[in-house]
């Protein structure tokens, strides 16, 4: 009963009633019908104030539920730059992959989160990873990216950080020539920068 009572709490938002539940020793690392702890429930739907309070006490930043998500992956999904600071300090694995084989860089790429990728690649996680699919967050914001101003700065923090251009997909095509292939004209000219 008090571990659901931190699930729902922490799932909406409220933070007096999570403060209470962990007080009144509610297990951190209890799990929902789909192994999410109220970590990754705060995380997902960005509730910072609980976030901080079940950090504090302790919860598990790289607990994975059944769809091999974390809280700290989530952020990379959310973009959430005030999630990311809060996990932090939890220590959160960078190196956990989600159920595409990806860290929390690649979504947020793909997404376009400009402030999560400028925050996160402060952290020294991999800017060359690659998923599953053959992608690295580079060729996400390319491939899957529109071009706009915002996947612009995407690929130029990228690759002031490190991302190597000449990285090519499975099939041998690089970001260059797949902006090249979409139209991205600007994201072209930087990348031959």
């Amino acid at each position: 009963m008090l571990d659901e009572q931190l699930l729902t709490a922490a799932a909406a938002g409220e933070a007096a009633a999570v403060r209470e539940a962990v007080t009144e020793g509610a297990d951190l690392e209890a799990r929902d019908g789909r192994r999410r702890t109220a970590l990754l429930l705060a995380s997902a739907a960005d509730h910072v104030e609980v976030a901080q309070i079940l950090v504090a006490a302790g919860a598990d930043p790289n607990a994975l539920d059944a769809q091999h998500d974390t809280p700290w992956l989530v952020t990379g999904v959310t973009g959430s730059v005030a999630m990311l600071r809060v996990l932090l300090p939890a220590k959160p694995d960078l190196t956990i992959r989600n159920r595409y084989g990806g860290v929390s860089l690649i979504p947020a790429c793909e997404r376009g989160h400009v402030d999560y990728v400028r925050e996160v690649l402060k952290t020294g996680i991999d800017v060359n990873h690659v998923n599953d699919l053959g992608w690295t967050g580079l060729l996400e914001a390319v491939i899957l990216g529109d071009g706009s101003a915002k996947y612009q700065e995407i690929v130029r923090l990228l690759l002031a950080a490190g991302a190597d251009r000449e990285l090519a997909d499975r099939d041998g095509v690089t970001s260059l020539q797949h902006a090249v292939k979409k139209g991205q004209r600007e994201v072209a000219d930087i990348l031959r920068g």
